[in-house]
């Protein structure tokens, strides 16, 4: 349906293969600055703003005077009851910038399949987002979070998906915001599926947003969560660090991120990784700053060589 310009894919190609030749030592060194930037993703703290105990409109500010984070990840679920108050999202914008706090991301959930295999219930889901690309663009994000939930074949899965989110991007162009995809449930958990789900949807703007827990298959099977990451890195406009449990060294136990950091920086990643805490056993509160410190860890740890 959609074919990239053979061109445009061998750019893309020479400069991730420039980029992962740098050493990341060096890179850090030469630049002064880290290898990437952490973000705090608002579904960190889904138990406390589903119970009411914090409001979403201090989101920047429990980011920054809490944890010390200076860049945040919202949750289209938190706002749904202000999707269409333009005071709102200016007043959250507002207090972003008096906080020096920057908006990375808006991750939208439950506004309709975009590889839905009805094409009226396609179009509806597009235009469903719409409006949370006009919140990004108020923010200053850099993108929304969508998902490639769709139903049919193998195949058709992925032709359906691909449609949608092309139309999707085309809106996000009038806007300058990017669509991108994490592998959140379904046949999105497979990388080599929406690695090749992006490609078909042949758009600058589409890209994907690798979470490192997110390969359940389901029915028990997982799919190979470095091999995944590896997968969709190539098309990664974000990271989200997805944490659970810790070991007594501070280690997460599901993940090993030292192995998974490296996949990201290969890849010439040096953006925001979001931290997206997610376990039981520790508090929201205490599971972000575990994750925060193990992610500081590791960068000063891949800064030194």
């Amino acid at each position: 349906m959609f074919h990239f310009e053979r061109r445009d894919f061998l750019k893309t190609s020479a400069i991730l293969g420039a980029s992962a030749a740098l050493p990341w030592a060096a890179f850090a060194k030469e630049t002064k600055k880290p290898l990437f930037d952490i973000s705090l993703a608002q579904w960190s703290l889904h138990k406390a703003f589903f119970a009411k105990k914090l409001d979403p409109v201090d989101f920047a500010k429990i980011a920054k005077n809490d944890y010390g984070i200076l860049a945040v990840e919202y949750v289209n679920q938190f706002y749904k009851d202000k999707k269409k108050d333009d005071g709102y999202v200016k007043e959250l914008k507002k207090r972003c910038d008096d906080l020096g706090v920057r908006s990375v991301l808006i991750m939208c959930d439950g506004e309709g399949a975009l590889g839905d295999a009805d094409e009226k219930k396609r179009t509806t889901a597009v235009e469903n987002h719409i409006r949370w690309i006009e919140w990004a663009k108020t923010l200053g994000c850099h993108s929304i979070r969508v998902n490639a939930q769709s139903s049919g074949t193998y195949e058709e899965q992925m032709e359906r998906a691909a449609d949608g989110l092309h139309k999707l991007c085309e809106l996000g162009d009038k806007h300058e915001i990017n669509v991108i995809v994490e592998n959140h449930g379904g046949l999105s958990s497979n990388g080599e599926w929406l690695a090749a789900t992006i490609k078909k949807a042949a758009h600058p703007r589409c890209g994907t947003l690798p979470d490192f827990g997110n390969f359940n298959l389901g029915n028990g099977k997982q799919y190979d969560r470095y091999k995944g990451v590896q997968e969709l890195m190539p098309f990664a406009k974000g990271v989200s660090a997805k944490t659970h449990d810790f070991d007594d060294k501070g280690n997460e136990i599901h993940t090993d991120y030292r192995k998974m950091m490296k996949i990201v920086l290969a890849a010439g990643y040096s953006g925001y990784v979001g931290i997206e805490y997610e376990g039981g056993k520790i508090g929201e509160s205490e599971g972000i700053v575990a994750t925060k410190k193990l992610l500081e860890t590791i960068r000063e740890e891949l800064a030194k060589g």
